[in-house]
């Protein structure tokens, strides 16, 4: 039960960093759920990475830096994808670039 408790708390925390990780940037992204709460966790996981390796053993990544890498994330995915910072790439239902 503790491991379930455990993966529903990863889940929210990681969609409310997503979320406002997505928020950040300017403009729609094409991300579902799921997707929000993979980059919410991955922004999470390389706070916490960043913040020890910087700051020591002792420190912890922090909300505000989980939102700043689940935005750069989601910055990546954007660029990955052909659009810019205020605009994501704009495609039509069968996938193509107008």
């Amino acid at each position: 039960m503790e491991l379930l408790g455990y993966l529903v708390a990863l889940a929210f925390t990681g969609l409310l960093v997503g979320a406002f990780g997505r928020l950040a940037l300017p403009g729609p992204d094409p991300l579902g759920c799921g997707m929000t709460i993979l980059v919410g966790i991955a922004g999470s996981l390389a706070a916490g990475v960043f913040a020890r390796l910087v700051f020591g053993a002792r420190a912890g990544g922090g909300i505000v830096l989980a939102i700043l890498f689940a935005t750069l994330f989601v910055y990546l995915i954007r660029r990955s994808r052909g659009g810019t910072v205020t605009r994501p790439a704009s495609r039509n239902r069968f996938g193509r670039r107008y």
